[in-house]
């Protein structure tokens, strides 16, 4: 519907409006099927089968002397001759293009008269107009060639917009005579209008870079410059030529006009040309890529009817300054594009060893790229980078969803499509402006643009379209010359073709490096594992194979002792037991890398988890050493049900058992061991998780040392002191809290005792579900 191209600032405006002036009216106005035409030339409708006229214009009585009513419905070949109807038959068959234009002669009152008469096809019939030669005096075909030959000659000439958009305008105004020619340009498919160029006569008001409503020229107009490429108006006080019938019986509306050069006008457009001094006008169509880029809009102070051939040259210089600009902005765009390149290459190098989510790490370099003010990178519900309003995000995240991986998508006036023109765009939280390249499954990277509030001049307040004068309520009155300042609001500087080419190359630079990453990531995962596998067989068999030749020292020691005890002398006799106790503190060292070892080749089963199951069996292994230092272990009435491994869990328990009972404070009476549960932040999170800590009133590790205790055969004290051991407990609970993927860490200070924390994580890919065993 066309009312939906009504801006809420014009909706506004248009509520505003003193008397109740209806914008509406003019936005919906039929403007090709009003049933007239411009009184200078005369219309005839012919069905093209049999001749017969099924439309005429009512000024044919004053024009040829034959009132319209008798006509319809007789021969056309009554008023142009045979061969001139078979021509425009032939000329229009199958037509889609522009009108014929056919040099014809007609008797008026018993005399020849030259006529112009172009021929095209509407609604099924063949729609002829008739235009008295002498109204535009005699054509001279010299002057004309070399006019549009010039013209032609320094628009290709042109080496940049601008000075492609002066020429035309000086130059249209070397062929017309019109007394100011501007070149106008809009701002999107269905935004306000800026004059680029002009070319004026004295006296008339500049109005170069004054920017002009949208509702000056509503979509239905925009329409029709699209299919016809040049409007012509000559006099704004003519009196219509009514059209008869003025609704025809097949249709049941009115002859539709949208090809016709005499197509009469708009009341609604007749006044706004009244309100900004102008007397006659003529627009041509200025389209790239089938969309219409902007107009050549001529303006006279007096009434000018230009022929049929002049048109035809306007139409002509039209087409070419069209297919210029889109060569001009091509090679500009393409200049532009080129110094992109140079400066993505750049950015290749330091792209190259990221991955994806460290891309906000590189955002000033990514920004300048797109000449953008934010990058956000959204991954697996993650996003990272500059954090606009959730909303945002959410609707980002669908639009990601619904669109190809691949594809560029973007917008200069984002809080129009969230449907939130009244949140202030300042704020920061709302970008005006968003270019997206979606990754696939919601995921993706874009680019934002805050509002770019950029002063214009307004050739009328945009916000306030009408206004009452001496004939009433009158469409954008222009003729004070006052100039408004106005800001557009919540839309950023547009994404332009270069942009929107620069993130399709990025795109396929970041999917390289993705597939290269992963490529890599893989290789190194697969030698990752291959080296976990040699250093477990490794551990494993070393562990077996030294066993075999320690058990044979050990044992070959001990029968010299018994055998020979009482011969030897006290020293060997002290050397032989140093043998025998290092062979034993061996084994256990090789014990204890077997046990390390098989952790890292059994998989995880987890399983709902009892943890006061848990805690009760690890008493069973750890109690009779808490006993012997005599600590009493703390436990709340019930702890909670966990998803874990259980058996994995024991082991981590009662090696944090174990060492609260070797590292007790012999000075204290009360020595105790708590085990709870709770919710705690790891190091470096910022989100609080279910937490397992174990709390002893032990003796406390120093600060500096923390993180020495989880390394492998690491004791900060003697191998006899504080019960011995192997200095493998902490790193098997490291290791078995790392392949849940939770976190450990520790809370201590010598004299205060220590406390180990641990989360467990969620169930991960490669774990393998099951029962507890």
């Amino acid at each position: 519907m066309e009312r939906e191209w009504l801006s809420r600032r014009n909706e506004e405006a248009e509520r505003a409006a003193p008397g109740g002036f209806d914008l509406e009216q003019c936005v919906r106005e039929p403007i090709h099927l009003l049933g007239g035409v411009q009184s200078h030339g005369a219309l005839l409708a012919v069905d093209p089968a049999d001749g017969r006229i099924e439309v005429a214009s009512d000024n044919l009585a004053a024009l040829l002397g034959l009132p319209p009513e008798p006509l319809v419905g007789t021969p056309v070949t009554g008023i142009v001759s045979r061969e001139d109807f078979r021509e425009a038959l032939e000329s229009t068959e199958g037509q889609g293009g522009p009108a014929s234009i056919l040099p014809v002669v007609i008797a008026v009152d018993g005399r020849d008269r030259n006529f112009d008469l172009s021929a095209h096809r509407r609604d099924g019939l063949l729609v002829l107009e008739l235009e008295p030669r002498d109204a535009t005096g005699p054509f001279d075909f010299t002057v004309f060639y070399q006019g549009v030959r010039r013209a032609l000659a320094r628009l290709r000439s042109a080496g940049s917009v601008t000075e492609c958009c002066d020429i035309a305008v000086r130059e249209m105004r070397r062929l017309t005579g019109f007394d100011r020619v501007v070149a106008y340009r809009f701002d999107g498919d269905d935004g306000p209008g800026e004059v680029v160029a002009e070319a004026l006569a004295p006296g008339w008001e500049p109005w170069l870079g004054l920017w002009f409503p949208a509702t000056d020229i509503p979509p239905q107009a925009r329409r029709l410059y699209l299919e016809n490429w040049i409007r012509v108006i000559c006099d704004v006080e003519d009196d219509s030529a009514r059209l008869v019938p003025e609704v025809r019986a097949a249709t049941g509306r009115p002859l539709d006009l949208s090809g016709s050069a005499l197509r009469t006008v708009s009341g609604f457009h007749l006044e706004y040309l009244r309100n900004i001094g102008v007397r006659s006008s003529m627009s041509v169509s200025v389209v790239r890529d089938g969309r219409l880029w902007g107009l050549i809009a001529c303006h006279g102070g007096t009434p000018a009817v230009l022929g049929p051939e002049l048109r035809s040259a306007c139409e002509l210089f039209g087409s070419a300054f069209s297919l210029r600009l889109d060569v001009v902005e091509e090679r500009e765009q393409a200049r532009s594009l080129e110094s992109a390149r140079r400066e993505l290459t750049r950015a290749a190098h330091f792209l190259a060893p990221a991955s994806a989510d460290e891309l906000p790490e590189h955002r000033a370099a990514l920004e300048g790229l797109l000449g953008a003010d934010g990058l956000l990178v959204s991954r697996g519900g993650k996003t990272t980078g500059t954090t606009p309003h959730p909303d945002v995000t959410d609707h980002l995240a669908r639009r990601a969803s619904e669109l190809t991986p691949g594809t560029v998508w973007a917008t200069d006036r984002l809080p129009e499509e969230l449907g939130s023109q009244e949140r202030d765009p300042a704020d920061g939280a709302t970008p005006a402006g968003v270019l997206m390249i979606p990754l696939g499954d919601g995921d993706f990277i874009a680019w934002t643009r805050h509002e770019r509030p950029l002063p214009r001049q307004w050739a009328a307040d945009p916000a306030t379209p009408v206004r009452t004068g001496p004939r009433g309520e009158r469409l954008t009155p222009r003729g004070s010359g006052a100039v408004f300042r106005a800001t557009v609001r919540g839309r950023s500087l547009p994404w332009t073709p270069v942009d929107l080419a620069v993130a399709r190359e990025l795109r396929q630079l970041l999917t390289g490096l993705v597939l290269r990453h992963a490529t890599a990531l893989g290789l190194l995962n697969e030698e990752l594992r291959m080296t976990n596998i040699d250093l477990d067989s490794f551990a494993h068999v070393a562990a077996h194979d030294l066993k075999e030749p320690l058990r044979g020292i050990s044992n070959a020691a001990t029968f010299i002792l018994e055998d020979a005890g009482p011969t030897l002398d006290e020293q060997t006799v002290r050397r032989l037991h140093t043998m025998h106790r290092l062979t034993g503190r061996m084994d256990e060292l090789l014990n204890s890398l077997l046990h390390y070892a098989r952790l890292g080749r059994s998989g995880l089963r987890r399983a709902r988890t009892d943890l006061d199951a848990v805690l009760d069996a690890a008493m069973e292994i750890a109690g009779p050493r808490l006993a012997e230092q005599h600590v009493h272990l703390v436990r709340p009435v019930s702890l909670p049900t966990l998803d874990a491994d259980p058996d994995r869990v024991t082991d981590i328990l009662v090696n944090l058992l174990v060492n609260a009972a070797k590292y007790a404070d012999p000075d204290r009476r009360e020595r105790r061991v708590e085990v709870s549960v709770v919710d705690a932040t790891p190091p470096g999170s910022d989100r609080a998780e279910q937490t397992i800590t174990v709390a002893d009133n032990g003796i406390g590790i120093p600060p500096d040392r923390h993180d020495e205790v989880f390394d492998l055969f690491r004791r900060l004290h003697g191998p006899s002191e504080h019960g011995g051991g192997t200095g493998v407990g902490l790193a098997v609970v490291k290791r078995v809290v790392e392949r849940h993927g939770g976190r450990l860490w520790l809370e201590s200070a010598p004299g205060e005792g220590t406390t180990f924390l641990f989360t467990l994580g969620a169930p991960a890919a490669d774990v393998t579900p099951g029962r507890p065993e």
